[in-house]
């Protein structure tokens, strides 16, 4: 019997030592995530100007954080919204529904930015707005559902489609610097504007300092340095014009705003200050001045990278000082890259090279399609690389879609400087073309364009009508992906992750569902 008793305290000690041991080893759920979004940041850039990085940005999310060298979109070109949706959502444009900024509204036949909505008037701002064209859940609605709407949600963002995207269906603000006055503004589809807010606004507005602002270099360190081939040269940018505020925040200097408003909401609205998780989505800019060349303005990029640095080191102090490291999980990663190019001849180096107007292109096809079928408006518009057809004409005079658009293809391949031509059909059977996935994740049957024209690599891409212009390129440009704080294990991953597996990274570290259309495996961390 003692011999039972002694086997039976044994096998009680054994079990309530693996009970504390495995309540000791369960992960902390943080109080806040913040959420970082830096648009257009480089890998190459990031590495090159290394030497103008103190000790507690970059380089802290590079030794403490886990660091995914090469971190891509699973769809091809992204921009900041397209970007922004496949982040929060953990799904590509398919899916969700944001193909880009804009693109045309079919009921209207005319283009659609998206977020606009005309139901939403705008708060400080005429610009009317809410995130009813994202058609599935983000992961701060997943935390607003877990929580019981208790969790505070907010994204602060120089433009309005990352603010916007940031803060989801459920969040409780969505915050962006008007173009025209410089005011942090928001939409009446979320709460109130909040009375923190309003005080930031009489206390520290853009619009009563800016015209005392002057961006230069930050040290002599950034002056003497020269990365790229053409000779920087020491600047001084005022803010002066009538666009003033849109040259803003296409600078470095849009960063620090986004610091001192964020700071204002994690103090004054208590996030991160109780046991329910808060998210706090923040969008940086890391691209060339005024969406000009880098090339053009070298020394300003290399002081955007140094000034990020500093600003990033700020944002983690105040925070570490006001909810805590260990109870803050930070991600920060890029919208990836999609800058402009140097509008260079390349022909005086012989290398292939030309324009491809895609509003010839358009006007081309639709003779081409008179000259078919007979008189009528076969084509409504282009937007970008896309172009839309007609389809209730086509209907009406029953024509078979599948050969008009066949037709398209085999005439619109003849074009100079087209490299390929995809059409709705080919693409939502995504097969029969190595890499096609990557444009049917970019694809979405409601709002893209019925036939897609990949321009030649080197062409430059231009639209009469927009005045748009962009430099066909395929290179490959990695960003990088970090995680830092709560709960992280710090390593260098060097294996390509895609950024639909941030989202259910999250919610693995949260403790709550993944996005509803979101179909990937979190990332091991």
């Amino acid at each position: 019997m003692a011999v039972n008793r002694y086997r039976l305290l044994s096998s009680l000690i054994v079990l309530l030592a693996v009970t504390g041991s495995n309540a000791q080893d369960a992960p902390q759920v943080p109080s806040l995530v913040v959420n970082i979004v830096i648009d257009q940041l480089r890998s190459d850039y990031l590495d090159a100007f290394t030497p103008l990085y103190g000790k507690g940005g970059f380089q802290r999310l590079k030794e403490q954080g886990r660091f995914y060298s090469q971190a891509e979109y699973p769809f091809s070109s992204p921009d900041q919204a397209s970007a922004m949706a496949c982040l929060m959502t953990g799904t590509s444009p398919y899916a969700n529904g944001i193909v880009g900024d804009r693109w045309l509204d079919r009921q209207t036949l005319r283009p659609v930015f998206c977020v606009d909505d005309e139901t939403y008037p705008g708060i400080l701002t005429d610009e009317k707005s809410s995130p009813k064209h994202l058609a599935v859940s983000t992961i701060g609605d997943e935390l607003k559902v877990s929580s019981e709407g208790k969790s505070l949600v907010y994204s602060i963002a120089p433009t309005r489609e990352a603010a916007v995207l940031g803060a989801g269906h459920a969040g409780n603000g969505a915050f962006w610097l008007d173009d025209w006055t410089g005011k942090w503004v928001t939409t009446c589809y979320y709460d109130n504007y909040p009375d923190w807010a309003t005080q930031f606004e009489t206390r520290s507005s853009l619009e009563g300092r800016i015209d005392n602002i002057q961006w230069k270099p930050l040290n002599e360190q950034v002056e003497k340095f020269h990365y790229f081939v053409s000779d920087g040269k020491p600047f001084i940018h005022k803010f002066k014009s009538n666009r003033k505020y849109r040259e803003f925040k296409a600078t470095a200097c849009v960063n620090d705003e986004v610091n001192l408003f964020a700071k204002e909401a994690i103090e004054k609205a208590g996030l991160g200050s109780d046991a329910i998780t808060d998210l706090l989505t923040l969008t940086y800019y890391a691209g060339a001045y005024d969406h000009q060349s880098a090339m053009q303005y070298g020394m300003e990029l290399q002081d955007t990278y140094a000034r990020l640095d500093r600003q990033l080191e700020d944002l983690f102090g105040f925070v570490e000082e006001k909810v805590g490291m260990d109870k803050t999980l930070f991600i920060v990663t890029s919208t990836g890259y999609f800058g402009s190019e140097e509008q260079m001849d390349l022909s005086k180096y012989r290398i292939p090279t030309g324009v491809f107007s895609i509003t010839k292109a358009q006007a081309l096809l639709n003779m081409y399609l008179i000259a078919v079928y007979g008189q009528g408006n076969y084509v409504e518009t282009a937007i970008d690389n896309q172009l839309y057809l007609n389809l209730k004409l086509i209907e009406n005079r029953n024509l078979n879609l599948t050969e008009v658009l066949d037709r398209c293809s085999a005439f619109l391949i003849q074009l100079s400087g087209v490299k390929d031509v995809y059409t709705s059909q080919r693409l939502s059977l995504g097969a029969g073309t190595p890499g096609i996935s990557k444009l049917r994740n970019a694809y979405n049957p409601k709002c893209s364009g019925d036939i897609l024209i990949q321009v030649s690599p080197g062409w430059l891409l231009k639209n009469e009508d927009t005045h748009e212009q962009s430099l066909s390129r395929e290179s490959y440009l990695s960003f990088p992906l970090f995680f830092l704080g709560a709960g992280i294990v710090p390593e260098k991953v060097r294996i390509p992750v895609s950024i639909d597996q941030v989202a259910p990274t999250v919610a693995q570290a949260l403790r709550i569902r993944a996005p509803n259309a979101c179909p990937q495996a979190p990332l091991n961390y």
